[in-house]
């Protein structure tokens, strides 16, 4: 490639993806998609042992996957996974949010959201809400109310942390989380900023493959410039939890990141930005693949025992 990458080994992995591409999204379909992302989860090694790894279900709302960090658990982090709101599972994740708990020593929840295009936005907008909520109500199942709580995601999942935190405040203030961690989201479902052209090919994420995306989660391109779907979209970020926004330099989705990070600092929201150099969208999925990308998980998992310390 042209550009220069976070290592020679993500180098090579992209370079192998691009001479062989899968199919597009375009002409697979949802399913096929999920089978795949599925197949090739169960396929990875697992992560690193925890001191437990429970399934369980928020009543009358999503499968949820616990783990337990072994040692200190100073609080809980509900995790909200990627894939374009149409893909992913607890399976898909679950190598990346073991990971998480180990390096971090907090908690981690997986929820398993509703998925488009059998149910289009605001399903799992609601289920990430009904999540938080639950979490916040201290049910026995997780032991006791976490004293410190943060919301996160990677792409659609960090999109669904940031939309739960802006309904929390409106609706339900006494379960706002006290952090979030949004990491390479989506930010405006309109596809603006630069880096959709600039980034969106060759890279791992092409920019026909989020546009296919968008039109299985918000059909209707009308709502999705409305702040409900399109955090960037929203004029009041005051009062919100503090933050941290991961975005990669080759990312088609970075400058959108970077935009919501700005606003929410104007806003008055302590906000840590980070431009991870040389890195691409879905790195917490590559860490077999490249010692750069289990390097930025980990300072993900830095970021949110760092949150939750000074929460």
């Amino acid at each position: 490639m042209d550009v220069r990458l976070a290592d020679a080994e993500l180098e090579a992995f992209l370079d192998a993806f691009n001479a062989a591409p899968a199919p597009p999204a375009t002409s697979v379909g949802a399913r096929a998609l999920r089978a795949g992302a599925h197949e090739r989860a169960l396929a990875r090694p697992p992560g690193p042992r925890t001191a437990g790894v429970h399934d369980l279900a928020v009543p009358g709302g999503p499968a949820a996957r616990l783990y337990r960090p072994t040692g200190s658990e100073p609080g809980l982090v509900v995790w909200f996974h990627g894939g374009g709101w149409v893909v992913g599972d607890l399976e898909t994740h679950d190598r990346a949010c073991r990971r998480l708990a180990a390096r971090s020593g907090l908690a981690v929840l997986a929820v398993e959201y509703r998925l488009a295009p059998e149910h289009p936005w605001p399903a799992a907008v609601d289920d990430a809400v009904a999540a938080v909520r639950w979490v916040r109500s201290g049910p026995e199942v997780l032991g006791a109310v976490p004293s410190r709580l943060a919301v996160a995601g990677d792409s659609a999942g960090g999109t669904l942390a940031t939309l739960a935190c802006l309904r929390l405040r409106g609706e339900h203030p006494e379960a706002l989380p006290d952090a979030q961690v949004l990491v390479y989201a989506n930010t405006d479902l309109t596809a603006s900023g630069g880096s959709m052209d600039s980034e969106g090919h060759g890279f791992g994420l092409e920019r026909e493959g989020i546009e296919w995306f968008y039109d299985q989660y918000v059909p209707d391109r009308a709502l999705r410039s409305d702040p409900r779907v399109s955090p960037l979209a929203e004029p009041d970020l005051t009062g919100l939890p503090a933050a941290v926004v991961v975005t990669c330099e080759h990312d088609p989705l970075r400058d959108q990141g970077e935009a919501y990070a700005r606003r929410l600092e104007e806003a008055g929201t302590p906000v840590t930005l980070r431009r991870e150099a040389g890195m691409v969208h879905n790195f917490l999925l590559w860490d077999l693949a490249s010692p750069a990308c289990a390097a930025a998980g980990d300072r993900v998992a830095d970021d949110l025992r760092r949150l939750l310390a000074a929460a």
